[in-house]
């Protein structure tokens, strides 16, 4: 059985950083990607950033690029999200996900654009002065 729980969320004034965790089992990372999604109030749920452990390729949503880097802890079994110089537009519920790699030209990729059929329960980070 795969499972994904997150943890870490809280209330940050803007332009503060947190770190989410994502503690998993029942899978290896050797063969499956994680996605990070989030979902703001009244708006549909936003992939923003995937790693795939096995190839180390990462992607990252524009709204992200530079600020959020996703890493992991083989030792524990977690994947991290640190999320820095956050802003009030960053508050939403903030989910990770487990997948099937992609396989592209160049090998196996991730891509949290693809349909996601693991997911965790979700951590709620608030941004506000």
């Amino acid at each position: 059985q795969l499972k994904l729980v997150e943890s870490g969320g809280g209330l940050v004034q803007p332009g503060g950083s947190l770190r989410l965790s994502c503690a998993y089992s029942g899978f290896s990372l050797d063969h499956f990607q994680i996605g990070w999604f989030r979902q703001a109030p009244g708006k549909a749920r936003e992939g923003f950033g995937c790693f795939l452990s096995s190839s180390g390729h990462t992607k990252y949503a524009d709204s992200v690029k530079g600020r959020f880097t996703i890493s992991r802890d083989n030792a524990q079994n977690t994947v991290y999200l640190q999320m820095n110089n956050l802003k009030p537009e960053d508050t939403a519920v903030y989910y990770c996900a487990a997948e099937l790699p992609l396989l592209s030209d160049g090998g196996f990729v991730c891509d949290y654009r693809l349909p996601f059929d693991n997911w965790g329960q979700g951590t709620q980070v608030t941004v506000s002065s």
